[in-house]
């Protein structure tokens, strides 16, 4: 479980391909502090420490991974926004996230507000998904509040310190991002949908 606050950014050092997997090989400040079987959000995507190796990691992501989420798009040099899971006791900061992302949007634009960025995206239409404004959604392991919401886009703004402290500050339209939509919305939405067979 974890919170939407990313605690670093890694750096991707290789992309390994094995049969249908890949393994991501990864350098973040505080490598040092895992442990293999760890949990680790990465651009949201939970993913377990398989390998430390001096100052850098290795995850595997499986196949089912790579279709529902950005990560086979990922190269060497590129960052990824990074958390470890929450503990007992901790505040949380943002919202209940689970690390299992259900599908990717777009990015349509992105808009300088003077001292603040407004992000729009666009996702297919999915009668278990949706936003609402004001509303919690976790954009590549982040967590951030709805501005604007269709059935199939929103949109976030952004403070200068999430620019700056996460993947953000190089987010472009046409981007590809990993979404995790709130987990009490779905359970809402699929319970109106069962409702309606009965």
């Amino acid at each position: 479980m974890f919170s939407g606050i990313v605690e670093a950014k890694g750096k991707i050092e290789s992309v390994l391909k094995e049969q249908s997997n890949v393994h991501l090989v990864v350098s973040c400040p505080f490598t040092s502090e895992l442990k293999i079987d760890q949990s680790i959000a990465h651009n949201g995507v939970c993913l377990t420490v398989v390998k430390i190796e001096g100052n850098t990691y290795t995850v595997t992501a499986i196949e089912e991974t790579l279709i529902k989420s950005n990560l086979g798009d990922l190269k060497e040099g590129d960052n990824v926004n990074l958390e470890r899971c929450i503990r007992l006791g901790d505040r949380i900061d943002g919202h209940m996230v689970q690390g299992h992302v259900d599908t990717t949007a777009i990015c349509t634009a992105v808009e300088d507000q003077n001292g603040s960025w407004k992000f729009s995206f666009e996702y297919e239409a999915n009668n278990e998904l949706t936003t609402v404004p004001k509303g919690s959604i976790c954009i590549n392991g982040v967590s951030l509040t709805v501005v604007d919401s269709t059935p199939t886009s929103f949109s976030v703004c952004i403070i200068p310190y999430t620019f700056e402290e996460t993947n953000f500050r190089t987010l472009k339209a046409g981007d590809k991002v990993n979404l995790e939509f709130d987990i009490i919305g779905k359970y809402v939405l699929r319970y109106l949908g069962m409702g309606k067979n009965i």
